[in-house]
């Protein structure tokens, strides 16, 4: 009562030790019936078990998307021997197609055809005969690039964490150094040379730990020459002693001296040790 009249007098009223005890027990009570009544479960992770987990793990193993990989590109040049893809040079391009759609089509089956192992040479020249310098020329650069990018993505997906620890030899290490570290650099003077086989460049640059910009930048710039050659000579094949076809041989040699030249010079970054 004191307690009490003390409040509504203005006063400052202060709790009773009963009453501090009895709230005290009350929450006490409280908290500890809480979990009792909803517990609550543990945030961990579910790791999978059992046979389908182990399955899981064998399919994406590394080894496991390199037989993929194989698998993959065994089919497709499969694929391109029955079809003969050399007969577009003979029978020339569907009559349904023309114009600019026919090069759209061309440029991607351009570059499926060059993930399949088709030489790219004769991939050129057909863009030639087919759609003429300027519109061939286009039309077989941006298959060139297409192709780049695919083989490059799926070596990287595929092949890369299985080969990585295979390169142990002294070449094979200087050879991933320097794509790894000099990735444009390595690219364009890959693409300048047209004696290395374009398949086996991309798988080797998906090997090592060159990015893509520098891949697709290097592919697109260094294989304007020797692309753009092979279009005009299959464009001008039908008069092989014009001063254009000769002009257009004569650039599909140049790059290969320059790559000759730019390989001696950098012949020791491949000695190192």
């Amino acid at each position: 009562m004191l307690a009490d009249a003390t409040t509504r007098s203005g006063g400052t009223a202060t709790a009773t030790p009963q009453a501090t005890d009895r709230i005290t027990a009350t929450e006490f009570a409280v908290a500890v019936s809480v979990p009792a009544v909803m517990p609550v479960a543990p945030l961990l992770p579910v790791v999978p078990t059992g046979f389908a987990a182990r399955c899981t793990r064998a399919l994406l193993s590394p080894w496991s998307r390199l037989s993929l990989l194989l698998v993959l590109l065994a089919g497709a040049a499969s694929t391109v021997l029955l079809f003969h893809p050399q007969r577009l040079l003979s029978d020339g391009w569907p009559p349904q197609l023309g114009g600019a759609m026919a090069a759209v089509v061309f440029a991607a089956a351009y570059g499926l055809c060059s993930v399949a192992f088709v030489p790219r040479p004769l991939l050129n020249l057909a863009a030639g005969a087919l759609f003429g310098s300027q519109l061939g020329t286009g039309a077989a650069l941006a298959g060139t690039v297409l192709g780049a990018g695919i083989s490059f993505g799926l070596g990287r997906v595929l092949g890369q964490d299985a080969l990585r620890p295979l390169l142990r030899g002294r070449w094979l290490k200087a050879a991933d150094g320097q794509l790894s570290k000099h990735g444009f650099r390595s690219m364009m003077a890959a693409r300048l040379f047209p004696g290395l086989p374009f398949w086996g460049v991309n798988y080797c640059a998906a090997v090592s730990r060159m990015r893509w910009t520098p891949f697709l930048l290097a592919t697109a710039l260094g294989s304007i020459p020797n692309t753009a050659a092979y279009v005009v000579a299959g464009a001008r094949a039908s008069s092989p002693t014009s001063p254009v076809f000769l002009i257009a041989m004569a650039c599909i040699a140049l790059p290969a001296l320059g790559g000759a030249v730019v390989a001696w010079r950098k012949r020791h970054h491949l000695r190192g040790d």
